[in-house]
């Protein structure tokens, strides 16, 4: 493991892509928090924040899997460098409403309606891009690492946000969110990477999307861990936005300084999880990641019960500790058992149930919020990710088991044959 990490550091391709999209996920950080919190600040209004929140990944729901198709017929870096020009034109437009004082909810939502849009083949063509930078036995230590550099950034933004408003203004806060996409850029236009190959005959959209549907239903364990994950995020994300800035307006009585705080330490949490795991030569990937969801119900379940900001740290760090352990080898598991020309629209697949869930869980939490109160809220949402990870658990060694019988009736047959 230490020789494969050795030999990523020393690949060109893969810390400039390390280091760029770190940025860029720092600059999504700090929007998330951002959009957020200024919906809030315009309304007070949870169920608003759970509305803007729905509008800006909605249009990535509706157009991930679309998108992806173009980013295994098309060139993936050159959709990704497309993508972030037309989001640094976007957000540049957020600072210039605010200081004119003409931003309301409607334009807020507009605008992240738009960028959901212009990202939306981004990430499917980003995880896709990994097995052209590595080789296939170095897949998990590169999510891995990857997922260290993007966590780290992603949860550093919120921690962002209050000394920017504070210091600067929020205003300053999208336009250092510009400024990231425009380092992606430079990162990605530094790579020197074959481009895709271009078939002669280029198979049509719909072709394209039934190709990669039929490569993941071959895939069994694919199809479990993807489904478990989606509906987990369904289950909990919501408390992360919604549950998060109620605990902290109600119980621990903060701002958004402490909200920032909060979503970064669970980030930071994220981060040594990830390191973590580049250490461990996981070999049931499936399993790891579907049972990583159990365990992370147990730590969420008491959240609501927190009076104290350590408290509410502690948890979230430890949660956001099992979270690396969802995804890493969820992308690992995609990546080895996929065929590269439907690597992308499988993981646009997945990116678009992780949106669908997103959209829908913050209505979803302050739905739950509003009838059963904050304690009961996350109680219920750390209950069911725990029967929902075991359920998967007992799922995805039935199908293992099962294939491990199916192999073995083969070297039998293929043996008496040879005989």
């Amino acid at each position: 493991m230490h020789k494969k990490n050795s030999s990523l550091l020393s690949n060109r391709n893969f810390w400039l892509l390390a280091i760029g999209q770190g940025l860029s996920r720092l600059g999504d950080g700090l929007y998330v928090a951002a959009l957020a919190w200024t919906a809030w600040e315009l309304t007070r209004s949870l169920q608003t924040v759970a509305i803007v929140t729905l509008a800006s990944n909605l249009p990535v729901f509706v157009g991930s899997v679309i998108g992806a198709s173009f980013a295994d017929r098309y060139d993936r870096k050159r959709i990704m460098m497309g993508c972030d020009l037309l989001r640094v034109l976007l957000v540049a437009t957020l600072p210039l409403l605010l200081s004119l004082g003409w931003l309301d909810v409607t334009g807020l939502t507009v605008v992240a309606v738009l960028l959901g849009i212009a990202g939306t083949p981004f990430a499917p063509a980003r995880n896709a891009l990994v097995p052209q930078v590595v080789p296939a036995d170095a897949l998990l230590s590169a999510n891995g690492l990857l997922q260290v550099s993007f966590r780290a950034a992603y949860f550093v933004g919120p921690l962002l946000l209050a000394p920017l408003v504070a210091f600067l203004s929020l205003p300053d806060v999208f336009l250092v969110d510009a400024a990231t996409f425009v380092c992606s850029i430079g990162t990605l236009a530094l790579m020197r990477i074959p481009a895709n190959t271009s078939p002669t005959s280029r198979p049509g959209l719909w072709a394209d999307l039934l190709a990669g549907w039929q490569a993941l239903r071959l895939a069994p364990e694919v199809q479990v861990v993807i489904t478990t994950f989606v509906l987990a995020i369904l289950i909990a994300s919501g408390f992360l936005t919604v549950g998060v800035i109620a605990l902290v307006n109600t119980q621990l009585h903060g701002s958004a300084g402490q909200y920032g705080f909060l979503l970064g330490i669970a980030g930071l949490a994220e981060v040594v999880g990830a390191l973590i795991l580049t250490r461990l030569p996981l070999r049931n990937l499936a399993l790891s990641a579907v049972l990583a969801w159990a365990v992370l119900g147990v730590f969420r379940l008491p959240l609501g019960f927190v009076t104290v900001l350590p408290g509410a740290a502690v948890l979230l760090g430890l949660t956001g500790m099992l979270s690396a352990l969802t995804d890493i080898p969820l992308i690992a598991l995609v990546q080895s058992q996929i065929a590269q020309r439907h690597l992308a629209k499988v993981l646009g697949l997945w990116e678009a149930g992780i949106i669908g869930a997103m959209s829908v869980s913050p209505l979803l939490a302050s739905f739950i919020l509003t009838h059963i109160g904050l304690q009961g809220g996350f109680v219920l949402s750390g209950a069911t990710l725990i029967v929902l990870g075991s359920a998967s658990a007992l799922l995805v060694v039935r199908i293992q088991a099962k294939q491990r019988k199916t192999r073995a009736a083969s070297r039998v047959t293929s043996s008496r044959s040879l005989a």
